[in-house]
């Protein structure tokens, strides 16, 4: 079967634009340069054509009680306009995906935005789970007549703010607004997989373009640098720092422990509580870490880690930063090897490059220390 093709698609051909295979869909991954769009985004800002992301909305008088069940975090504390980010269970505690939930801010009901090829499996799920509870509730899957794009970086609010029918300056992070921009009604959320500030804006697939040309200057940007740039962020990617089968980890395991209601914070509990209470009772054998090497060499997934010569973990994701010039990477290590400062190596190409275990932020606490 063919990758479904943006509503852009033409647009980014025209750009000049290198195209892949992603989740299904082909997008672009470099417009000039990774390295140039990167910068732009660290330095002013840059737009991503994201329309391969999952758009599922959930209404009806029981959405609420069925997007708490099927989803880690407090949905029912939201307010409409409010947002927060979440993961999608097993029975086993297993993470199938995660998503960002929008309580929508001028009608009832939510969207959930799954990673790209997800969306008809995650409706499906909420379809089943609503039947099988009893709850009243309508789930669409509108993912091919929707269109979205995230503008970030430091200038992002700026270049937005002069699009926009209504002021976005005011939006709190995980917070949105329903607006319009030349003409086009959208959802505009203060939300994105940078490390920047910034937005991401839902549409009518049919008036991408619009959209799209209202930020004329703005760099455009291709998932290359998306992924370097959430890399540094130390934000994970589905199907590859997780995935239910190849690898199947719990949030305890991945870091993601603040996107799960702690029990009682909620009014009941969700699909994989009860195993992630007896994982949080009985701990975990393996944790995510981010690495720094000190010397050069490009971590990639499946590589080895080491210490002292012995396999302790691997590699999930990793890249040359751009921004800190380090060769960085996210892994999954033995427990008592995951406090900041051990010592590692990564295995690239048989040779061991040294480093050691850091925050996996490494964006952020780089420049907490000024550097």
């Amino acid at each position: 079967m063919s990758p479904t093709r943006p509503p852009l698609a033409d647009l980014h051909e025209a750009a000049g634009a290198r195209a892949t295979e992603f989740g299904g869909w082909e997008m672009p991954v470099q417009f000039d340069s990774i390295r140039g769009e990167h910068a732009a985004v660290r330095g002013s800002a840059g737009i991503f054509d994201v329309s391969h992301m999952g758009e599922v909305y959930v209404s009806g008088p029981d959405a609420t009680a069925l997007m708490d069940r099927l989803t880690t975090n407090d949905v029912a504390s939201l307010d409409p306009g409010e947002a927060q980010y979440a993961c999608i269970l097993r029975e086993d505690g297993v993470v199938l995906d995660d998503t960002v939930v929008y309580a929508l801010p001028e009608r009832e009901g939510f969207l959930f935005v799954p990673n790209a090829g997800h969306n008809e499996e995650m409706a499906d799920r909420w379809r089943e789970h609503a039947d099988a509870l009893g709850l009243d509730a309508i789930v669409e899957d509108r993912t091919e007549d929707r269109g979205m794009v995230a503008v970030q970086g430091p200038e992002a609010i700026d270049r937005v703010e002069g699009v926009t029918a209504d002021s976005v300056s005011g939006l709190s992070r995980f917070s949105a607004l329903e607006t319009s921009i030349d003409g086009v009604d959208c959802l505009v959320a203060r939300t994105g997989y940078t490390g920047e500030d910034g937005v991401e804006i839902v549409f009518e697939a049919d008036h991408s373009e619009a959209v799209w040309s209202a930020f004329d200057g703005v760099q455009p940007c291709g998932l290359g640098a998306r992924d370097t740039l959430r890399l540094e962020a130390g934000l994970l990617l589905s199907g590859q720092d997780f995935h239910p089968t190849d690898e199947p980890r719990t949030p305890i395991e991945a870091g993601l422990g603040f996107a799960v209601a702690e029990p009682g914070q909620r009014g009941g509990e969700f699909v994989g509580s009860d195993a992630l209470d007896r994982v949080r009772e009985a701990g975990v054998e393996e944790r995510l870490v981010g690495i720094e090497l000190g010397e050069r060499g490009v971590p990639r997934h499946g590589c080895p880690v080491l210490a002292d010569g012995e396999e302790i973990g691997h590699v999930t994701s990793g890249t040359m930063s751009p921004t800190l010039d380090l060769p960085i990477a996210l892994a999954y290590v033995d427990a008592d090897h995951a406090d900041g400062g051990t010592a590692v190596a990564i295995e690239i190409r048989g040779d061991g490059r040294a480093g050691r275990v850091v925050d996996p932020r490494f964006l952020r606490r780089h420049r907490s220390n000024g550097e």
